[in-house]
């Protein structure tokens, strides 16, 4: 089954976000459009084997509301890779704030957790439900 559900995180600075996802978590970009001055409106990027969205924030339009505020939320990220270990020393590298050490799991998976310069929760392991036991 593809994926079907598409996570996109709303940014203060997206353009800031876009780079730093890039070298902290190994993001590929997929699509980037850009606003005519310049700022991204939309972005796809591809991390571990699935697709995020992020954009930045703006108090008009359908997306708009209270500017975000990730330590107030209970939404975070969680994304499969192959290699807990290596990942967490690139996040850490290019600045990631670990909040969750690396660690082995009772449910066999290895994984770690981190917040993003704007405060966003991802968290990276080996745990993959879509091969794991109890359908």
């Amino acid at each position: 089954m593809s994926q079907t559900i598409f996570p996109a995180v709303r940014y203060r600075d997206a353009d800031a976000a876009l780079r730093w996802l890039k070298a902290a978590f190994g993001a590929e970009e997929k699509a980037v459009y850009r606003g005519d001055d310049g700022v991204v409106q939309h972005a796809e990027l591809r991390i571990g084997g699935g697709l995020i969205m992020l954009g930045q924030y703006s108090s008009e339009g359908w997306l708009a509301g209270e500017p975000p505020n990730p330590l107030a939320s209970t939404v975070s990220l969680y994304i499969v890779v192959p290699d807990p270990d290596a990942h967490h020393d690139g996040a850490a590298a290019a600045g990631a704030t670990v909040v969750r050490e690396l660690q082995d799991m009772d449910h066999g998976s290895r994984e770690y957790s981190v917040r993003d310069p704007e405060g966003n929760l991802w968290s990276f392991g080996t745990y993959d439900p879509n091969t794991a036991g109890g359908d």
